[in-house]
């Protein structure tokens, strides 16, 4: 079944829900409701990196994410680190975070690779070109499914030069990073060829720009519906999980799409 990762934004600027949860107690409410939602894996982070987003200091960061992640951790959710930077995943696996999720696929910090090896976590490598400041500047590509796929092969094989096991990486498309809207669509419409690189694969659009293109231009927080949708053919297509906002609608969508697509 395709797992659902809540998102739990510790930012004052995330595009979708920034300042709701930048305090540690409405973090630490809000994490455990995403759990009690049904998300199997809830995702920390402390940087937003919503197109033209400016990076916060790394002590920021860490002291946003860590005590978090600690005492989710305590209460047994399963979490994941939503990190560029390798002390912020080294600092977040130490108090329990077992994923971490790094947009860039280790080119953002030269020492992450080598840290998740050391922290024994898992390791979700994204599609990446560059910081958000400037990510929209880089969508030229040939055929944008083969070059993606050619670009995080690339990083699959430095993961797994630095030590982590091939097992512990999963692989994520990069949806918005980089891309203009028919971009995404194009790598939605072809996430068999992401499977078929023999690793677990996360895919992220939620609330994100290009589902509200299609709606009209509607805001963040009304785009779950379009959301919903794109989970249920994920799920169609065996995805390994889903990066929502919102849990409930989710697994939902989830559930029936699976019963659907099952052998009688």
């Amino acid at each position: 079944m395709t797992l659902v990762m809540g998102v739990l934004n510790v930012t004052p600027d995330s595009f979708s829900d920034g300042g709701s949860h930048d305090t540690f107690a409405a973090a630490v409410e809000h994490g455990r409701f995403l759990a009690s939602q049904g998300a199997g894996i809830v995702d920390v982070g402390g940087e937003s990196t919503r197109p033209g987003a400016e990076r916060v200091p790394e002590d920021e960061e860490i002291a946003r994410v860590v005590p978090v992640i600690e005492a989710l951790a305590r209460d047994g959710i399963v979490c994941s680190v939503d990190t560029m930077r390798a002390s912020t995943a080294l600092a977040s696996a130490a108090v329990g975070a077992k994923i971490v999720n790094d947009v860039s696929g280790g080119l953002a910090d030269p020492d992450m690779l080598r840290a998740v090896a050391k922290a024994d976590a898992e390791y979700i490598a994204m599609h990446w070109r560059a910081h958000s400041t400037t990510m929209q500047e880089h969508t030229r590509y040939g055929d944008v499914v083969e070059d993606v796929v050619a670009e995080l092969v690339t990083r699959r094989d430095a993961a797994i030069a630095a030590g982590i096991p091939g097992e512990r990486i999963i692989l994520d498309p990069g949806i918005g990073f980089s891309k203009t809207s028919e971009q995404n669509w194009q790598l939605l419409r072809r996430l068999d060829r992401f499977q078929s690189l023999g690793h677990r694969v996360l895919v992220g659009v939620s609330r994100k720009r290009f589902l509200g293109e299609i709606l009209g231009g509607r805001e963040p927080q009304g785009r779950d519906v379009a959301t919903a949708a794109v989970t249920t053919w994920c799920a169609l297509k065996g995805i390994w999980a889903v990066r929502t906002h919102e849990v409930r609608s989710q697994l939902d969508v989830i559930a029936v799409g699976e019963e659907i697509s099952r052998d009688s």
